[in-house]
């Protein structure tokens, strides 16, 4: 298999972690990454890394660099209209048990650089080009790019694509929302040109009536910088806003800042501030954040990686980690045999993200409706932190051996790095 020619569609974090841990197996592979941006992608919020992938980091020899370039968030803080903590919940410290802020936040862009410098050299990128077509045999997979109008084979085709991949549409005969579940939060994100946060190292998180979030994020950058989010959530029952905002998505960045601008003007705290921030930004982005459950991971040729067959907001760059780790590591178990190597990774990934529940309610309890609400959950996570309840939580689930959950997977047999 050392030979094998491989179509990874999309050059994030997922597929980087798979080239990597394959290029480990096999360094002659023949492993190519098509991008529909004209670059690499290296922007975007803030991501964490927890569970099984902490192990994978590890392994692959990329978690001191990791730790040095964490964003140096302490935790997260519930404020009210005048900037009043009402709640504080620290990281934890830990690895093995971690806090709403882990132990491994970092940007997604120097995340992704960090999977993908190491191997870039040793891969094909083709840029500013995508996929339009594919067509299985039972020895390749035969590609149709979209611009260039190149046919060319693979061996195996991995769909890397995203929420919305086009590839788990057509491999399912589908459409590329058909398997995404929205839980009605939608969120913004953009890199504000100040810090609002004056030095600290807290997250802030303040809400308005009508389930507005505002969220904001202590950036290292020596020139003062802040991360900002602005989250709308919505409930099955208020499905025109749901649907406003989906539209806004579809129609790109300036329908979408227009229509935060509308929501926000009157949220009160930091509002203003931020969305003028949010107006000069220059990584301004905006997206629904839901889960994407396919029936299937695999048919033929064609296996789906991260985001695109399992996003789940709130581990989903974990997840991302770990199916590449885990498609590597199949391909290396079953040597030879591309098709018995993917079945493996679904039976290995698909129990695992099924077994993950998020109904629609944590994101609605935690952005009430109204202030009420508001001033209930802050009693409720003023009395919790303040009697240290969570750590206590934390402490005696510790002495139990309660830990993060982690996927089984066999123990690979990675040949000794070169």
């Amino acid at each position: 298999m050392s030979n094998l020619s491989i179509l990874i569609s999309g050059s994030g974090i997922a597929g980087s972690v798979f080239a990597f841990c394959l290029l480990r197996a096999y360094p002659n592979a023949n492993i190519t990454i098509v991008e529909r941006d004209p670059s690499l992608r290296l922007t975007g919020a803030s991501v964490d890394i927890r569970s099984s992938a902490v192990d994978i980091i590890k392994w692959m020899g990329v978690e001191p660099t990791i730790r040095q370039q964490t964003t140096n968030e302490m935790g997260l803080q519930f404020v009210n209209a005048s900037g009043k903590p009402v709640a504080t919940l620290e990281a934890s410290g830990r690895s093995d048990m971690q806090s709403v802020t882990s132990e491994y936040e970092i940007f997604r862009g120097a995340l992704a650089s960090i999977f993908i410098d190491p191997i870039i050299d040793r891969v094909t990128t083709i840029f500013d080009e995508s996929i339009d077509y594919f067509e299985q045999h039972e020895d390749g997979v035969l590609v149709t790019f979209t611009k260039s109008k190149e046919v060319k084979k693979y061996d195996l085709l991995i769909a890397a694509d995203g929420v919305r991949s086009k590839i788990r549409a057509a491999m399912l005969n589908t459409s590329p929302a058909e398997h995404i579940l929205s839980k009605g939060v939608h969120v913004a994100y953009f890199t504000i040109k100040k810090d609002l946060l004056q030095g600290g190292q807290l997250a802030k998180w303040y809400n308005a009536p009508k389930r507005r979030g505002i969220f904001l994020r202590p950036d290292p950058d020596p020139a003062g910088r802040t991360r900002g989010n602005l989250m709308v959530i919505t409930t099955d029952r208020e499905l025109e806003t749901r649907q406003k905002l989906d539209d806004a998505i579809l129609q790109g960045n300036e329908s979408y800042m227009k229509l935060m601008e509308e929501q926000f003007h009157d949220a009160g705290w930091l509002a203003p501030e931020v969305l003028h921030g949010m107006r000069q930004s220059d990584d301004f982005y905006c997206s629904l954040f839901g889960r994407v459950r396919s029936p299937k991971l695999q048919v033929g040729r064609v296996v789906l990686l991260g985001d695109a067959g399992y996003a789940t907001p709130g581990i989903g760059t974990s997840l991302a980690i770990i199916g590449g780790y885990v498609l590597a590591g199949e391909l290396l178990r079953h040597d030879g045999d591309v098709q018995m190597a993917l079945k493996g990774y679904e039976d290995i990934m698909l129990p695992h993200v099924n077994s993950i529940t998020m109904g629609e309610g944590p994101m609605q309890y935690l952005n009430p409706e109204t202030w009420w609400g508001i001033s209930i959950r802050n009693a409720i996570l003023g009395t919790v932190t303040g009697l240290k309840l969570d750590k206590v939580a934390m402490m005696v689930g510790s002495a139990l051996g309660f830990t993060e959950k982690k996927v089984a997977m066999p123990d690979y047999p990675w040949p000794a790095e070169r």
